[in-house]
């Protein structure tokens, strides 16, 4: 998913606990669901961040590397300022866009988002770009 684009807070606030009861019925069990999935959010974040910042590094000190350290902090900061992992999981979590299941064994399995959901959105999002557009 491209959590540049996402719609989640980027501060915490307070919430109705009664949201979180209604997959699980169980407000323990949707917290571990919610934290799954932000360790999921997160790692993708880490590796995407890690991927960029390897684009501008140099195995040879050269004149250019002040230059080079300050497009690797813009890219930085960017990632600093996008929502927590936390935050965006709870927000997928509020427009149902994380699939739970219980496994053989009654605990619970949070998977990826369904691509199926995802390509819906992004359908969603080009329809309405395509609109704009016209006008």
């Amino acid at each position: 998913m491209d959590y540049k684009r996402t719609t989640a807070d980027k501060t915490t606030k307070t919430r109705n606990l009664n949201e979180f009861n209604e997959v699980t019925e169980n407000v323990y069990e949707t917290v571990s669901m919610i934290s799954k999935r932000a360790n999921q959010i997160s790692q993708d974040l880490k590796q995407e961040l890690y991927r960029k910042i390897e684009e501008f590094t140099s195995q040879s000190d050269n004149l250019e590397e002040v230059f080079e350290n300050r497009e690797q902090i813009e890219i930085t900061r960017f990632y600093e300022q996008l929502p927590k992992p936390t935050l965006i999981a709870i927000n997928e979590y509020l427009n149902d866009q994380i699939v739970y299941r219980n496994d053989e064994n009654g605990k619970g399995v949070v998977n990826e988002m369904v691509l199926e959901v995802q390509q819906a959105i992004e359908n969603k999002e080009n329809k309405e770009r395509a609109k704009r557009a016209k006008r």
